[in-house]
């Protein structure tokens, strides 16, 4: 392996102009992680989060943005097991995606799923982990229950709408066009809401309400979506995108035993990643496996084009996952 490797820094707080292409020192692996020689790596909001300074990286995580990845492993730690150099393997990782080696934890990496190629791969970490851990762990969804994921064409979107019809929920989502709306329904929402056109409100408060909502824009939406719950519904919120603040009634949620949970990927610990990633290779693997479900593919970018990368995902236009193409 090489010394020195190439890499995408965030050269000061900013717009995507900040994103600059580097030489710096490859990682070695601490106790219990790999190094992974990236060939994909995926682009999320958090890694533009990070980049305007709004985000910054845990204790100890690399200060480079990237937040999953996949490649070849080509160093192991002290007391890995289980891997192998020469796997390939999709990573969750705890930062430094955007660089031609990474290392992360030797339990937060799952395999390749079988016929997948590794920029698929790389599309996979990120979004499977918040969705299952979110939606299934905390939100507990179950067979037959109705399903609101906002958001529907994003990597987040496209990822719950898929393991929700899996699983036997009923799934409704919203997006911003017709375009984006078709795209979920081709993926298994019973229904897609334009928000732009409908309110969502009163389309599921007709199908009964939701039992589970899936939210990351927040803000005017956050008591849209308690309105939206059935009696003993659930609402989990993993971002912002409007704001966090917003002025809310909390008797209707003793009245009708609603729940409101949420949760941050990025800062959980070490272990509670591990846990989620079993429960990823027991549960949801086979269906990658089979190709029953399938990461859904927006564009590729070079490295070096990591600015374009950021500005096609802040621009929303794009319907699932967008990838840097590293080695």
């Amino acid at each position: 392996m090489a010394e020195m490797m190439r890499a995408v820094e965030i050269s000061e707080p900013g717009g995507p102009e900040v994103l600059k292409v580097v030489e710096r020192s490859r990682p070695d692996p601490a106790q219990g992680q790999v190094v992974i020689k990236v060939a994909y790596a995926g682009v999320n909001r958090p890694d533009a989060l990070q980049r305007a300074g709004a985000y910054a990286p845990p204790k100890g995580a690399s200060d480079l943005p990237g937040l999953e990845a996949a490649g070849e492993i080509v160093a192991l730690g002290a007391g890995v097991t289980g891997l192998a150099v020469g796997d390939l393997v999709c990573a969750l990782l705890p930062g430094g995606g955007y660089a031609e080696y990474v290392a992360t934890p030797a339990a937060h990496c799952l395999p390749v799923p079988t016929g997948m190629n590794l920029k698929a791969a790389a599309c996979l970490p990120e979004t499977f982990f918040t969705v299952w851990s979110n939606v299934f762990m905390r939100g507990g969804l179950k067979a037959g229950e109705r399903f609101l994921v906002h958001g529907g064409s994003s990597g987040i979107g496209t990822t719950a709408i898929q393991l929700a019809k899996a699983f036997g929920a009923r799934v409704f989502t919203t997006a911003g066009s017709s375009e984006k709306c078709n795209a979920c329904l081709e993926l298994g929402a019973e229904r897609a809401v334009n928000y732009r056109e409908e309110d969502f409100v009163e389309v599921l408060r007709a199908e009964g309400g939701a039992n589970l909502i899936l939210d990351m824009v927040g803000g005017n939406y956050i008591p849209r979506n308690i309105k939206t719950l059935a009696n003993d519904g659930r609402l989990v919120q993993i971002a912002f995108l409007a704001g966090p603040k917003v002025e809310l009634n909390f008797a209707q949620i003793m009245t009708r035993r609603l729940q409101i949970t949420g949760s941050t990927l990025r800062p959980q610990s070490d272990l509670a990643k591990a846990r989620i990633a079993q429960e990823l290779r027991e549960a949801v693997w086979p269906l990658l496996d089979t190709g029953q479900i399938a990461p859904v593919m927006d564009s590729e970018f070079p490295l070096e084009a990591a600015a374009a990368a950021h500005t096609r995902m802040e621009s929303s236009g794009h319907i699932g996952k967008i990838v840097l193409k590293v080695g």
